[in-house]
This record gives structure tokens, sequence and C-alpha cells, in this order.
């Protein structure tokens, strides 16, 4: 293992304040911890999890720096090389030029900015519940640019590529992750 959760939390909270963005990451971690528990990977759900807790690390106070101040803030934790490597190629094209290579920094790179869009999509729904939302939902909602629109559909169609999957597989597994896990998210981003 590589760091524990409690030095990871503590690591984010010292650079990330704002509900909205310890939120996502909460939601991020718990993704891809059911990820990797669904993928075969159930031995690595930990790293997997601080993988996505720690992916916006930099986000909030260095924007502008964004997968590039990383390494030296996870420095503080001495964190390992792969590690640093996961959360700077969810950057990739768009802040750095680290590429994704493993299984693990692909579902990253697929799935943070998808998480967003399945947040802000269920969000509309009258029980602001994901478990209520639907793909066919997703699926209009990604083709309409102005709904989330910080919500990358080039680097969601992207990591879809990478993984080898449809577009609709991706919506369809994500969905069901944040279906699974969100009681967790909620009981962390409320206490």
């Amino acid at each position: 293992m590589d760091i524990d959760r409690n030095t990871a939390v503590a690591l984010l909270k010292k650079y990330n304040q704002n509900p909205f963005h310890l939120r996502h990451a909460w939601t991020v971690e718990a993704v891809m911890r059911y990820f990797a528990k669904a993928n075969g990977y159930a031995d690595e759900a930990e790293f997997w999890g601080i993988a996505g807790l720690l992916h916006d690390i930099d986000f909030e106070k260095f924007p502008e720096e964004h997968c590039k101040k990383a390494p030296e803030l996870l420095a503080e934790i001495n964190t390992s090389e792969r590690l640093v490597h996961a959360v700077c190629s969810h950057g990739w094209n768009l802040t750095v030029d680290v590429a994704p290579e493993h299984f693990m920094e692909k579902v990253l790179y697929a799935t943070d900015e998808l998480t967003g869009l399945i947040w802000a999509c269920s969000i509309m729904l009258p029980s602001k519940s994901v478990k209520d939302l639907q793909l066919k939902t997703i699926r209009k909602k990604f083709r309409n640019e102005q709904f989330a629109a910080g919500c990358s559909r080039h680097v969601i169609a992207v990591g879809a590529e990478l993984l080898g999957w449809t577009l609709d597989e991706l919506f369809e597994r994500t969905l069901v992750a944040m279906q699974e896990t969100e009681e967790a998210v909620e009981a962390l981003s409320n206490g």
C-alpha cells in the first residue's frame, strides 16, 4: 500500500475546502474503489480509491497548474511515483502530457468528468438521487454540450476509447458505480 486513507484525506483537506470539490473527491474515490472490485483488482481497491480521492489535489488552490503542481503536493506525504503518475495522467492532453497507461489510470481518466455529468443529471431529479437516474437521461445530457458545460465530452469519449468500451458501456458502468456508492458519498459529504 502506498499511503493510508487518513493521511490522504488530511492532504486533500489541506488544499481543498470547497464542499463541491470535496464531494467530487469522495465520489471519484468511491467510483474507483467500485471499479477496482468489479474488474478483478479488489486487492488494489485502496490504492485505486486514494488515486481517485487525490486526483484533483491541486485544482482548487492552483487551477492554472492543475496536474502540474500535484507532484509537489503529493511529495508532502511521500507518495509513490505510481500514485503521482496516476493523479497526473487524468490531465492528459489537457494540462500535462502524462498519458494514462494502466487500466486504473484509464478508468480514472474516463470517469472523472463523467461522474460530474452524472451528478449534474441527478440533481435535476425530484429525488436528487443518482439511484433514480436513467441511462437515457445521461445519453441525452451528454449530447447537450450546454448542460454541465464544464464536463468535457471529449475526455469522456477518449476515456471510453482508451478502455475499449462504448460510451454506453462507460455510462452504464459508471452510473451503477455511483448508485452503489451514493450513500457512502452522502455520508462523507455531510459528515
